[in-house]
């Protein structure tokens, strides 16, 4: 019953001071609530934390630190081993964070409260730059279609660069879903380009070889000829090797 009254409380001025403080994090840190207390705990200190994520709408009290109670076994143990209660300051830390603690942490101190709205980020993977084309392109074409591709990603934005200067974008707040975004490249274009990933807090970047991905025709039909000259070469010297002098 306690513990449905202050949240009640807590819930009306979540809705109040839900931008009170706000606090970016990448999956798999750590973060850290500051009571902002720097002195040490006394026995008249009551500090109680509480919880409001995606998977507990009603919220959950996940600290009493008057009795440095840690209540990690609620939401079915999700805080289980990654909660910590410094006993000084009465700040919690949360260890190995996942995007299921995204959410809003209150707490009361000595009847004075402080809000938190957590965001917890995924991790990038590295963006995929392939040719548009399964085939070389005619030696009357002068440029070369591009994709650059994510899968799986969430609230991010992918870019394309020419050195520093943005050539386009593409933004989504979805989760898990896939992104591509085009580009057109000369043959011959010595620039410098890049395909850039990234959330408010982290990137990842891949640059682009033109030469690896970019040929006409006439290049691998040169590039082809090679190869088969050095293959005749190999199979010549296997059957008929020259005598040792």
């Amino acid at each position: 019953m306690a513990k449905d009254f202050i949240w009640t409380t807590l819930k009306v001025i979540f809705s109040i001071f839900r931008f009170f403080c706000e606090i970016s994090v990448l999956e798999g840190d750590s973060v850290t609530l500051n009571s902002g207390r720097t002195e040490i705990m006394d026995e008249d200190d009551v500090i109680q934390w509480l919880t409001e994520t995606e998977n507990s709408p009603d919220g959950e009290l996940i600290v009493v630190a008057d009795s440095m109670t840690v209540y990690d076994d609620v939401l079915d143990g999700r805080f289980r081993d990654r909660l910590k209660l410094n006993k000084q300051t009465g700040s919690p830390t949360i260890t190995n964070i996942t995007t299921e603690d995204s959410g809003d942490y209150g707490l009361i101190i000595n009847n004075v409260f402080k809000s938190f709205n957590v965001t917890i980020y995924a991790r990038l993977p590295v963006p995929v730059i392939s040719s548009n084309s399964t085939n070389c392109s005619s030696s009357s074409s002068s440029s070369c279609s591009l994709v650059c591709s994510v899968v799986n990603v969430g609230h991010v934005t992918l870019s394309w660069y020419k050195g520093n200067s943005l050539l386009s974008s593409i933004s989504v707040s979805d989760l898990s879903i896939s992104l591509s975004l085009p580009l057109e490249v000369e043959y011959q274009d010595k620039n410098s380009y890049s395909c850039v990933l990234n959330n408010p807090i982290s990137n990842q970047t891949q640059h682009l070889d033109i030469s690896k991905l970019c040929h006409t025709c006439a290049g691998t039909r040169l590039l082809t000829e090679s190869n088969r000259a050095q293959q005749d070469q190999t199979f010549l010297t296997e059957q008929y090797p020259l005598p040792w002098p």
